[in-house]
């Protein structure tokens, strides 16, 4: 307020305080300049801010609507991931169903052609075994023949005659034997 009184005194000039006309002057560019502003700038300011607003909601639209597309996408990448792994596990089940089925057919057939060979084997041995009797009883009766013969002195050359006695004999045996045998299992 001192300064106010001097400066109307005209002894001392305020630095800070401008004179009067200058501040009326400026108080109304600074009101132009406002109103100019207000009315060509401002819409214009306000449509970009509005703009840039609509841009950052649409930007953040689409970035949710592109995550819940790439969540639909992982739900959907995740279920057939998960169907994927069923469907292996339902064919490695079956395959070891079928393998089993296979070992189970394998050893069947195997059991099968072993039950074969060893029927054959029988066979074999059994038709093995009548050659060799049938031909151990003409070596038998051939020898036993010629035995008589020297023991009785004469020859026996009636060859049925000589089979038949020859066969009665080894048939004896034979009985006598299977007698024995049946005597030793019932005991």
């Amino acid at each position: 307020m001192k300064a106010l009184l001097l400066a109307s005194e005209g002894e001392v000039e305020a630095p800070l305080l401008p004179p009067i006309p200058e501040l009326v002057i400026g108080l109304i560019a600074f009101a132009i300049v406002f109103f100019f502003l207000a009315k060509k700038l401002s819409p214009k300011i306000n449509k970009t801010l509005e703009e840039r607003r609509e841009a950052i909601e649409g930007g953040l639209e689409k970035a949710e609507a592109a995550q819940a597309e790439a969540q639909q996408v992982l739900d959907d990448y995740r279920a057939q991931l998960a169907d994927a792994r069923h469907e292996a596990a339902r064919l490695r089940q079956e395959a070891q169903e079928q393998g089993v089925a296979m070992i189970a057919e394998m050893r069947s057939e195997g059991q099968r052609q072993r039950e074969e060979i060893i029927a054959a084997g029988h066979a074999q041995v059994e038709a093995d075994r009548k050659s060799a009797a049938a031909s151990l009883r003409q070596d038998v009766g051939q020898l036993a023949g010629d035995l008589a013969a020297k023991l009785v002195g004469e020859s026996l050359k009636d060859a049925t005659r000589q089979s038949r006695t020859i066969d009665r004999f080894l048939d004896e045996l034979e009985n006598k034997s299977a007698g024995a045998a049946k005597a030793e299992v019932t005991r």
